[in-house]
Protein backbone atom coordinates (compact mmCIF):
# COMPACT_ATOMS: atom_id res chain seq x y z
CA UNK A 1 0.00 0.00 0.00
CA UNK A 2 1.41 3.34 -1.00
CA UNK A 3 0.66 6.53 0.93
CA UNK A 4 0.31 9.91 -0.74
CA UNK A 5 2.61 12.79 0.17
CA UNK A 6 -0.02 14.50 2.30
CA UNK A 7 -0.60 11.36 4.37
CA UNK A 8 3.16 10.84 4.74
CA UNK A 9 3.57 14.44 5.90
CA UNK A 10 0.67 14.13 8.35
CA UNK A 11 2.09 10.92 9.85
CA UNK A 12 5.56 12.50 10.16
CA UNK A 13 4.09 15.61 11.83
CA UNK A 14 2.12 13.54 14.36
CA UNK A 15 5.23 11.45 15.11
CA UNK A 16 7.40 14.54 15.57
CA UNK A 17 4.94 16.30 17.90
CA UNK A 18 4.30 13.14 19.93
CA UNK A 19 7.71 11.55 20.29
CA UNK A 20 10.47 14.10 19.71
CA UNK A 21 11.54 15.43 23.12
CA UNK A 22 12.84 18.98 23.12
CA UNK A 23 14.64 20.53 26.06
CA UNK A 24 11.76 22.92 26.69
CA UNK A 25 10.14 23.11 30.11
CA UNK A 26 8.44 25.37 32.62
CA UNK A 27 11.06 27.66 34.16
CA UNK A 28 11.31 30.43 36.71
CA UNK A 29 11.36 34.01 35.40
CA UNK A 30 9.70 32.82 32.19
CA UNK A 31 7.03 35.08 30.69
CA UNK A 32 4.12 33.66 28.69
CA UNK A 33 1.98 35.80 26.40
CA UNK A 34 -0.73 34.26 24.30
CA UNK A 35 -4.20 33.97 22.90
CA UNK A 36 -6.88 31.36 23.45
CA UNK A 37 -10.09 30.76 21.52
CA UNK A 38 -12.90 28.25 21.84
CA UNK A 39 -16.31 27.50 23.22
CA UNK A 40 -18.26 28.89 26.17
CA UNK A 41 -21.35 27.73 28.05
CA UNK A 42 -23.35 29.77 30.59
CA UNK A 43 -25.87 27.95 32.75
CA UNK A 44 -29.03 29.94 33.48
CA UNK A 45 -31.27 28.50 36.15
CA UNK A 46 -34.58 30.16 35.22
CA UNK A 47 -35.40 27.25 32.89
CA UNK A 48 -32.35 25.04 33.57
CA UNK A 49 -30.96 25.92 30.16
CA UNK A 50 -27.48 26.46 28.84
CA UNK A 51 -26.47 29.41 26.66
CA UNK A 52 -23.79 28.28 24.22
CA UNK A 53 -21.24 30.48 22.49
CA UNK A 54 -17.65 31.17 21.58
CA UNK A 55 -14.99 33.50 22.87
CA UNK A 56 -11.36 34.50 23.11
CA UNK A 57 -8.92 35.29 25.92
CA UNK A 58 -5.56 37.06 26.03
CA UNK A 59 -3.33 35.66 28.78
CA UNK A 60 -0.02 36.43 30.46
CA UNK A 61 1.86 34.34 33.00
CA UNK A 62 5.14 34.69 34.85
CA UNK A 63 7.12 31.78 36.28
CA UNK A 64 7.72 32.60 39.94
CA UNK A 65 9.74 29.37 40.10
CA UNK A 66 9.59 26.06 38.26
CA UNK A 67 6.45 25.11 40.23
CA UNK A 68 4.22 28.21 40.40
CA UNK A 69 3.12 30.71 37.76
CA UNK A 70 1.46 34.05 38.36
CA UNK A 71 -1.41 34.33 35.84
CA UNK A 72 -3.51 37.17 34.42
CA UNK A 73 -6.09 37.03 31.66
CA UNK A 74 -8.93 38.93 30.11
CA UNK A 75 -11.44 38.04 27.47
CA UNK A 76 -14.96 37.98 26.21
CA UNK A 77 -17.46 35.38 25.04
CA UNK A 78 -20.68 35.57 23.08
CA UNK A 79 -23.04 33.26 24.96
CA UNK A 80 -26.25 33.67 22.97
CA UNK A 81 -25.64 31.62 19.84
CA UNK A 82 -28.40 29.16 20.68
CA UNK A 83 -30.88 31.69 22.13
CA UNK A 84 -34.04 32.94 20.51
CA UNK A 85 -34.71 36.03 22.55
CA UNK A 86 -38.38 36.89 22.71
CA UNK A 87 -38.19 39.98 24.88
CA UNK A 88 -41.85 39.68 25.95
CA UNK A 89 -41.57 36.22 27.50
CA UNK A 90 -37.86 35.93 28.29
CA UNK A 91 -36.73 36.80 31.83
CA UNK A 92 -34.14 39.56 32.20
CA UNK A 93 -31.41 37.03 32.98
CA UNK A 94 -30.10 36.08 29.53
CA UNK A 95 -26.93 37.97 28.57
CA UNK A 96 -25.52 37.99 25.07
CA UNK A 97 -21.90 38.44 26.25
CA UNK A 98 -19.74 37.66 29.26
CA UNK A 99 -16.41 39.51 29.63
CA UNK A 100 -13.84 39.14 32.39
CA UNK A 101 -10.50 40.16 33.84
CA UNK A 102 -8.88 37.77 36.34
CA UNK A 103 -5.59 36.98 38.04
CA UNK A 104 -4.26 34.17 40.16
CA UNK A 105 -1.73 31.43 40.75
CA UNK A 106 -1.16 28.10 38.98
CA UNK A 107 0.73 24.98 39.99
CA UNK A 108 2.81 23.76 37.03
CA UNK A 109 4.22 20.26 36.57
CA UNK A 110 7.62 20.40 34.89
CA UNK A 111 7.60 17.45 32.49
CA UNK A 112 9.87 18.56 29.62
CA UNK A 113 7.64 19.16 26.58
CA UNK A 114 4.18 18.49 28.05
CA UNK A 115 3.31 21.01 30.76
CA UNK A 116 0.08 20.35 32.70
CA UNK A 117 -1.14 22.98 35.16
CA UNK A 118 -3.95 23.76 37.55
CA UNK A 119 -4.75 26.97 39.34
CA UNK A 120 -7.22 29.42 40.80
CA UNK A 121 -8.03 32.89 39.46
CA UNK A 122 -10.15 35.64 41.02
CA UNK A 123 -11.71 38.37 38.94
CA UNK A 124 -14.57 40.49 37.77
CA UNK A 125 -17.15 39.49 35.18
CA UNK A 126 -19.47 41.73 33.17
CA UNK A 127 -22.63 40.40 31.54
CA UNK A 128 -24.48 42.49 29.01
CA UNK A 129 -26.77 42.53 26.02
CA UNK A 130 -29.54 40.04 25.41
CA UNK A 131 -32.37 40.56 27.88
CA UNK A 132 -30.21 42.13 30.61
CA UNK A 133 -30.93 45.79 31.27
CA UNK A 134 -27.56 47.58 31.26
CA UNK A 135 -24.52 45.65 32.48
CA UNK A 136 -24.40 43.20 35.38
CA UNK A 137 -21.03 43.06 37.22
CA UNK A 138 -20.25 39.90 39.22
CA UNK A 139 -17.20 38.80 41.21
CA UNK A 140 -16.06 35.27 40.46
CA UNK A 141 -13.47 32.57 41.02
CA UNK A 142 -12.14 30.32 38.27
CA UNK A 143 -10.64 26.89 38.43
CA UNK A 144 -8.02 26.79 35.66
CA UNK A 145 -6.82 23.52 34.15
CA UNK A 146 -4.62 23.16 31.11
CA UNK A 147 -2.08 21.20 29.17
CA UNK A 148 0.53 22.95 27.03
CA UNK A 149 2.94 21.41 24.56
CA UNK A 150 6.25 23.27 24.24
CA UNK A 151 7.15 23.33 20.54
CA UNK A 152 10.44 25.08 21.42
CA UNK A 153 11.83 27.44 24.05
CA UNK A 154 9.69 30.24 22.61
CA UNK A 155 6.45 28.66 21.33
CA UNK A 156 3.75 26.51 22.92
CA UNK A 157 0.28 25.27 22.01
CA UNK A 158 -2.27 23.68 24.28
CA UNK A 159 -5.77 23.36 25.67
CA UNK A 160 -7.32 25.15 28.64
CA UNK A 161 -10.47 24.66 30.68
CA UNK A 162 -11.91 27.41 32.88
CA UNK A 163 -14.77 26.66 35.27
CA UNK A 164 -16.17 29.82 36.84
CA UNK A 165 -18.05 30.06 40.10
CA UNK A 166 -19.83 33.38 40.50
CA UNK A 167 -19.65 34.66 44.08
CA UNK A 168 -23.04 36.39 43.78
CA UNK A 169 -26.14 35.49 41.73
CA UNK A 170 -25.24 31.80 42.08
CA UNK A 171 -28.84 30.63 41.78
CA UNK A 172 -29.35 32.59 38.56
CA UNK A 173 -25.97 31.70 36.99
CA UNK A 174 -24.85 28.36 38.48
CA UNK A 175 -22.23 27.53 35.84
CA UNK A 176 -19.93 29.25 33.37
CA UNK A 177 -17.41 27.12 31.47
CA UNK A 178 -14.82 27.75 28.75
CA UNK A 179 -12.81 25.24 26.74
CA UNK A 180 -10.07 26.87 24.66
CA UNK A 181 -7.22 26.06 22.32
CA UNK A 182 -4.12 28.07 23.33
CA UNK A 183 -1.13 29.51 21.48
CA UNK A 184 1.64 31.37 23.30
CA UNK A 185 5.08 32.92 23.04
CA UNK A 186 7.52 32.56 25.97
CA UNK A 187 10.68 34.48 26.87
CA UNK A 188 12.90 35.48 29.79
CA UNK A 189 14.27 32.15 30.97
Amino acid sequence: MRLGRRKQFAIAAVFAVTFVALDARALENEHHLGLSAGGSALGIDDKSTMSIGAGAIAHWAYGLNDTFNLMAEGGSSIVALNQKLDFKDTPHTRPATVSHVAGGLAYVLDVITWVPYGGVLLGGFAMGGGTIDGTLFLPGAQIALGLDYKLSHHWAVGAALRQTIFLTHTSTYPSYSNLFARFEYTWGW
